[in-house]
Formats: C-alpha cells, structure tokens, sequence
C-alpha cells in the first residue's frame, strides 16, 4: 500500500468510514505498527485497543 493510499484510508476513516477504520487497524496489526495502532486505540476504537495489548505484552514464554 502506497503512502497516499494510506493517507486516503485515514481520511476516510476520519470521516467516518468504518470500512476504512478496520482495513486501518488490521493492516498495522500485520505491520506491527504499535504508533498506529495507538493513534487508533485512543480514538476510541476496540480493536485496536486489543491488537495493542496483544503486540506490547510480554511474551510467557521466554521465561
């Protein structure tokens, strides 16, 4: 995905579109993009919030 495509995404998503909001959150969830994921979480979208915890939770098996 191209830079503007991702800018075009946020506006949307900005504006409203839902679609645009979950295609947001799961493409940073495979780029482990924390800082996007963040942006969206305290924007109030659960997901997000969800994937966050999941990639910053220490892992129990490296103990």
């Amino acid at each position: 995905m191209s830079d503007s495509d991702l800018v075009g995404m946020r506006e949307r998503a900005a504006n409203g579109d839902r679609d645009a909001v979950d295609q947001l959150v799961e493409l940073a969830a495979e780029r482990a993009d924390v800082g996007e994921l963040r942006r969206l979480a305290d924007s109030g979208n659960r997901d997000a919030a969800d994937m966050l915890a999941d990639l910053t939770e220490p892992d129990d098996e490296a103990e």
